[in-house]
């Protein structure tokens, strides 16, 4: 058997030198693309942030609109209620307390007919027209946040907020399907019961939105 010698002496210096540029390198390599990945992370993370806002933005437009007319058909049907003859579809009402009523809801209903009760009042014979305002609640900023993990980034109290809120639009959306097939099939007792429910919805989603608005660019 053959044994081989090196001859000569080895430069340590050298080879240490060597091998902490080498360590040196992939540090520094591994740091860099650290530091990158959480550059692009961060700007992702802003980019998501931003576009929630706008969408949470244009959710409240949109059911700041719904409110408002939701509540406009509960109060007409309210006051209609103190004029309507019970168990008929007409009102007991003056001349005047008809034109009040008009002015107040304007393009709600309209008169058929009517008769004479005395030298004041009269029986109107009418047909209620109602218009229902559908939003559209988008989740879509929130889903794409979630799909691609950035939603990972966020602190728990941030998330949390953030699911309660999209989960109660999802049941706030439920309602407004219910409302319209309500009104679809004409069952104008059921839709009044829907849409005063939804009030309650919507006023807590509201206030959700706005929380969430205040509180988004913090959620690191």
């Amino acid at each position: 058997m053959r044994f081989f010698k090196l001859k000569g002496k080895f430069n340590w210096k050298y080879i240490i030198g060597e091998v902490l540029l080498i360590f040196v390198g992939i540090n520094l390599a591994i740091w860099f693309n650290n530091w990158n990945t959480s550059k692009k992370t961060s700007n992702d993370k802003n980019i998501a942030i931003a576009k929630i806002k706008g969408e949470i933005g244009n959710n409240i437009k949109e059911l700041d609109t719904a409110q408002k007319n939701n509540q406009f058909i509960l109060n007409a049907f309210t006051d209609l209620q103190k004029l309507s003859e019970k168990g008929t579809s007409k009102i007991i009402a003056t001349p005047k307390q008809l034109n009040t009523f008009k002015k107040r809801y304007p393009k709600f209903f309209s008169t058929t007919d009517s008769t004479k009760i005395n030298n004041e009042i009269f029986s109107y014979n009418i047909q209620t027209y109602i218009v229902l305002e559908i939003p559209t609640l988008t989740q879509i900023a929130w889903e794409t946040t979630r799909s691609i993990g950035i939603s990972n980034e966020f602190d728990y109290e941030c998330l949390y907020d953030l699911e309660s809120t999209y989960s109660l639009q999802q049941r706030v959306q439920n309602e407004i399907d219910k409302a319209a097939d309500a009104l679809q099939k004409r069952e104008i007792k059921g839709l009044l019961n829907i849409l005063n429910f939804l009030d309650q919805l919507n006023t807590q989603l509201m206030k959700n939105y706005k929380d969430i608005l205040l509180t988004i660019d913090d959620c690191d």
